[in-house]
């Protein structure tokens, strides 16, 4: 798997169940969200904004930068403001070869700060991202069952590596 297909595999609206269990808390939480995903011209402000303080970017051309949008509701959705029940984030993948890369986040999955991602790709095209916060260290692995079916699995971790705070699997759905 290629970034290209990846994104263009990606795009659209998806509806996604995710089972989150907080070790560190004791919790378990179901959560539906609306997902979509759309490309975004490479040369757009908030493109351009994402990338200054990049230093080894020159231009956009070449790129191909995606927003993900979301709104969710869970068991605790009355609890949750309006911030953590609907959000955006640009990202844009910065490949070092076919297999790998960085991934540039305006605001990252762990952390609500923007944040970058080693990426690569694993034999079966699964993507495996890996970030590390301030706080704790997060992998994502990202697949396709189907073109319309996708799923997502994450480990949140200390920041040292040594304990597992957070995992969770989501279940995606393209709408048609």
């Amino acid at each position: 798997m290629r970034v290209e297909k990846f994104i263009s595999l990606s795009e659209g609206k998806w509806r996604s169940m995710r089972s989150t269990h907080s070790l560190a808390f004791q919790q378990f939480e179901e959560t539906i969200s609306l997902i979509t995903i759309k490309k975004i011209n490479p040369s757009s402000i908030e493109v351009k904004q994402l990338l200054s303080n990049e230093k080894n970017i020159s231009g956009t051309n070449g790129l191909l930068p995606f927003k993900m949008e979301w709104s969710l509701s869970s068991e605790y959705t009355d609890e949750k403001s309006e911030a953590e029940r609907y959000g955006s984030c640009l990202l844009i993948p910065i490949p070092i070869n076919k297999q790998e890369g960085r991934l540039i986040r305006s605001v990252g999955y762990a952390e609500k700060i923007q944040s970058i991602s080693k990426y690569h790709f694993s034999s079966e095209g699964t993507l495996i991202l890996e970030t590390t916060y301030d706080q704790s260290i997060v992998e994502e692995k990202i697949w396709f069952i189907s073109n319309n079916v996708r799923c997502r699995a994450s480990i949140i971790k200390t920041s040292e590596g040594s304990g597992i705070l957070q995992t969770s699997f989501s279940s995606e759905i393209r709408l048609l």
